[in-house]
């Protein structure tokens, strides 16, 4: 059970580094006020591809101001990864060690022994006293 959950809480992180390192850019196409094409990797469907290569340059529309707009967002990831060792400082390590030593004891399983008395000695029975009264559970 431990090395399974130690499995998957490393992927997990594992898959968090990544994503927070990968960039990637969103391209949006507008046709006036409605969009028209979103591309993840690459560049967005045009709204020329549908109306035809010629509308764009059509009397209509040189009318209109900027009637088609590109909208270019780009999502950087964390260039930096370093080991900030210097600034970990000694409450921090108190703090690591405390969890650490509580998350081990916290799925370790207790030893089920009888606990033996040393200094006593239980008294010895002469008589089976719930025969002796008649005395029976049920």
């Amino acid at each position: 059970m431990k090395s399974v959950l130690t499995k998957i809480s490393s992927f997990i992180l594992a898959l968090l580094v990544l994503f927070s390192t990968f960039s990637f850019t969103v391209a949006k196409h507008y046709c006036g006020d409605f969009l028209v094409g979103v591309s993840y990797f690459g560049d967005a469907k045009n709204c020329a591809d549908e109306l035809g290569e010629d509308d764009c340059d059509s009397p209509q529309v040189i009318k209109k101001k900027n009637c088609c707009k590109d909208e270019v967002e780009n999502i950087e990831g964390q260039d930096d990864l370093r080991n900030s060792i210097e600034k970990f400082d000694l409450e921090k390590q108190k703090f690591v060690v405390a969890y650490v030593s509580s998350l081990l004891y916290l799925f370790s399983e207790e030893d089920k022994k009888e606990k033996e008395f040393l200094q006593y000695s239980p008294p010895k029975l002469t008589y089976d006293l719930n025969i002796l009264h008649e005395v029976f559970i049920i």
